[in-house]
């Protein structure tokens, strides 16, 4: 009983700390790996989601939609280089996670949009999302909040 309340406790402690390991979701035949976002600074009104899309399946899927009440709207969005320069603009269609491949959402290159943020994003919260796939439905996933500036989800599982 002592060994189980100390496992216990440990774990609530990890929990709270803001060191929680970003859980892996599933929908279907692709795997929803990690889901993070960058905390917000000072009354920065936007934001973005990352995370790992695997297709583990035989079939080729598309992520088409992310929602949620962390931002008045939320948008599948990509960096492009337009004459020179780095321009973010809205995905058409969703995004494509081929058969047996992984699609990485990370920074400079596709994310999840919040525009119009309800709260600050404060590192070591957390907040929901759910994302739609044309061919596996919908997932619910909880979204860590990394620190500002960070451009990966640190991974603390071997704490």
């Amino acid at each position: 009983m002592k060994k189980l309340l100390v496992t216990l406790t440990a774990l609530l402690a990890l929990t709270f700390s803001g060191l929680a390991v970003a859980k892996d979701y599933k929908a279907g035949d692709v795997m929803v790996k990690q889901p993070w976002a960058r905390a917000t600074l000072g009354q920065v009104k936007n934001g973005a989601s990352f995370l790992t899309l695997h297709n583990m399946g035989a079939e080729d899927d598309k992520l088409v939609a992310a929602a949620g009440t962390a931002a008045k709207r939320i948008e599948l969005h990509s960096h492009t280089m337009v004459d020179g320069v780095m321009k973010m603009r809205e995905v058409e269609g969703g995004i494509p996670v081929a058969a047996g491949s992984m699609v990485e959402l990370k920074p400079g290159g596709f994310h999840i949009m919040l525009m119009g943020l309800e709260a600050p994003l404060k590192e070591g919260e957390m907040f929901p999302l759910t994302l739609t796939f044309e061919k596996a439905g919908n997932v619910d996933v909880m979204v860590h909040v990394a620190k500002g500036g960070a451009m990966k989800m640190e991974d603390h599982s071997n704490h």
